[in-house]
């Protein structure tokens, strides 16, 4: 059960309701700690462009139906929940650039109250209400994940899909097959040369996903956004797809050594590549911290100038071009500032979690932010 509704997490008063990351990340994590006895609490997420009158229309024709329910304490605290939400609303015109969204709800078993309206760092993307027993925060969790991108790849001798993982979101982008008969029965010249052009036939197909794979994932790996590739898929097939090199070396380089056995293609066979692959990921995403951690000490261990750390130092650097790659645990209060500004620069953003050594290590040392340069600075 949550124990206070800290309302204090969101300004009362605010011309944007706009919050950033860090703050999004906290209200999230608020939000989490309640559940209810009932379906009670009220979860609003309204998209840019949308008329706040409608909204609150929508909301005052529930507030009426609200009377059916036959469970005193479950109907006052939906009413409490619909009354928070159609007040916060009518305090203001317009939704803003961004969206807007709504926390409100009364837990009946302990009469706490919250109610949280704000607009999110990235834009609302979908319309969505509902009152359950807990708060719908899965819209916001990926705002927060981090922004690396994962290649996915099932392949068969005659189908492929290909995907991405963001965060939490895993998005099929394209599922293609290929007719390629089975075995030729007859024997002798006529089956080797029938398995010959069936050997063709699955080449080139491992050709076409290759190339496939190619026009999809380059654009992120040209943004440095395309962190790993993870394939996948029923028996052989993956493994001579890896080691025939049909992918550019460039994404070959990318993927991650594991070879997972997956029963299915399209959306069910990526979210079970995913599933299985987890602690992979993980072990993967941390490999890159800790690389880049030991290139930062390495660089201080030869005195050679091509490191900074501290707020001011890092953000000089960027400013100017010279910041290659910019260190910064997650909980840091400037991380969105820090972020922006390497941004601007082009450099990569690696955001290390407090609770690792290498967190430990950046905040006790640097202050939790650190950089790697392109070029001396002095």
């Amino acid at each position: 059960m949550f124990k206070s509704s800290r309302l204090k997490l969101v300004p009362e008063v605010s011309s944007s309701y706009l919050i950033s990351k860090e703050h999004l990340k906290a209200i999230v994590k608020e939000l989490k700690q309640w559940v209810a006895p009932a379906t009670t609490l009220l979860s609003l997420y309204i998209p840019p462009g949308r008329p706040i009158s409608d909204v609150v229309n929508m909301l005052r024709e529930e507030l009426s139906i609200t009377d059916n329910i036959k469970l005193k304490r479950t109907k006052d605290a939906v009413q409490t929940s619909l009354s928070m939400a159609i007040d916060r609303l009518s305090s203001i015109n317009k939704v803003p650039e961004n969206g807007l969204v709504l926390f409100c709800g009364k837990n009946s078993d302990t009469n706490k109250e919250i109610c949280l309206m704000f607009s999110p760092p990235e834009p609302v993307k979908i319309y969505f209400y509902r009152t359950d027993k807990w708060f719908h925060v899965e819209y916001l969790e990926d705002m927060i994940s981090e922004k690396d991108y994962y290649g996915l790849i099932l392949i068969e001798r005659d189908e492929a899909t290909i995907g991405l993982l963001k965060g939490t979101t895993i998005q099929m982008l394209d599922n293609f097959m290929s007719y390629i008969p089975g075995k030729h029965t007859k024997g002798g010249q006529s089956q080797r040369r029938f398995d010959r052009i069936i050997e063709q036939m699955v080449e080139d197909f491992y050709k076409t996903v290759a190339e496939r794979a190619k026009q999809l994932f380059e654009p992120l790996l040209l943004e440095g956004k395309l962190k790993g590739i993870l394939i996948g898929g029923p028996g052989y097939s993956k493994q001579d797809f890896v080691t025939g090199e049909y992918l550019e070396k460039r994404f070959r380089d990318l993927v991650i050594n594991k070879l997972i056995d997956v029963g299915y293609q399209g959306e069910a066979g990526l979210r079970e590549l995913v599933l299985k692959a987890e602690d992979v990921l993980q072990d993967h995403r941390y490999s890159d911290i800790v690389k880049k951690a030991e290139e930062l000490k390495l660089h201080m261990a030869k005195a050679d100038g091509l490191y900074v750390f501290g707020i001011e130092e890092v953000k000089h650097a960027a400013e100017i071009g010279a910041l290659q790659t910019l260190l910064i645990i997650e909980s840091h209060p400037n991380i969105d500032e820090m972020e922006a500004v390497a941004k601007k620069s082009n450099a990569e953003i690696v955001i290390v979690p407090e609770d690792t050594p290498e967190g430990e290590w950046l905040k006790s040392s640097f202050g939790g932010v650190a950089g790697i340069l392109r070029y001396k600075l002095y």
